[in-house]
Parts: structure tokens; sequence; C-alpha cells
């Protein structure tokens, strides 16, 4: 089961943090300054792969992807194979990359929801839902038209509304 993805710019500031089990605020500020403390302390030649035994318990692991300013962290236990959640971080880095033609840090900040919508199609209660970037642009191409279509519904004023249905 994957507990946590974190993404974390170079000054350690969380620009999107989810939690799959539940954990205080306070818990959860903790184990992302810890996180953070151990990915700003590794050399950029050693492995993404680190055991988090000590900061989330037994039986965890924590890969990670550093692209430009931002740390793309995925935490799971022993059921989770390695190399798929590498692979994973990198199904989740293409599809926001096609979501913001070339995703950068703002993005990220200015995005919050459409991100969390992209992770929510990937990964839901901890559990791997979609592989596929293509099939979770579908997705969110779906939501997005749905929410634009909500929003110009709610925008008509009332009386308009009334009069067409006459």
């Amino acid at each position: 089961m994957i507990r946590a993805v974190m993404v974390i710019n170079t000054q350690g500031k969380p620009r999107l943090a989810k939690f799959y089990e539940f954990q205080p605020v306070e818990k959860q500020q903790e184990l992302i300054r810890s996180v953070y403390g151990v990915l700003s302390s590794r050399a950029e030649n050693v492995s993404n792969f680190v055991d988090a035994e000590s900061i989330f318990g037994p039986d965890t692991r924590l890969v990670y992807k550093h692209f430009a300013t931002l740390y793309f962290v995925f935490v799971f236990d022993s059921s989770e194979n390695e190399l798929a959640m590498l692979d994973l971080i990198q199904v989740f880095v293409e599809t926001l990359d096609k979501c913001f033609k070339n995703v950068c840090e703002l993005d990220v900040v200015l995005n919050y929801s459409k991100m969390h919508t992209v992770l929510d199609e990937i990964i839901f209660g901890g559990q791997v839902l979609e592989t596929s970037s293509t099939e979770v642009m579908k997705a969110v191409e779906e939501i997005s038209k749905l929410e634009t279509a909500s929003n110009a519904i709610s925008l008509v004023p009332k009386s308009v509304s009334a009069w067409r249905s006459r």
C-alpha cells in the first residue's frame, strides 16, 4: 500500500502532501521535514530508494525523483514494488507535463486542485488505479469538461433560467 505522496521543493516547502493513513497535521509536518532532511542530504549519484523505517515505521520504503526544483516522493510498504513506484512517479510527472505543458513549481502552486485530480486518478486510498498517462489525461479532461459545464450553469442568473423553463 502507498502510505503517502509528497511533492517538496528544494527549500523544503511541501507543494503537495497526501497521506493515505491518518496522521495528525503536526505529525504530517514532522514527517515532511524528516523526508526533506533525508533527501536534501543525499548526493545526486546515489540510489533513489531509501529505507524509511526510521521515519514512517517498520516495513516502509521511500522512492523519489528530483526534477528541477521539486522532489516527487512516494512512501510505501513491502506490498509494493520499488521499481513500479519509481515508474508511477514518472507517470505522475508525465501527466502533469501534459496538463501544464512542461510542469514547473509555479504550475503546481497555482493549479493545486488539478494536481490533486491527477493524483486521485492514479492513486486512490493508497492503491494504484491507473498506470497509463494517456488514460489519466482522458479522465482529467473529462472532469475538466464537467467542471466547466457545471460552472457555466451556475453562472446563469436565476431569472433567466426561470424564463427558459416556461
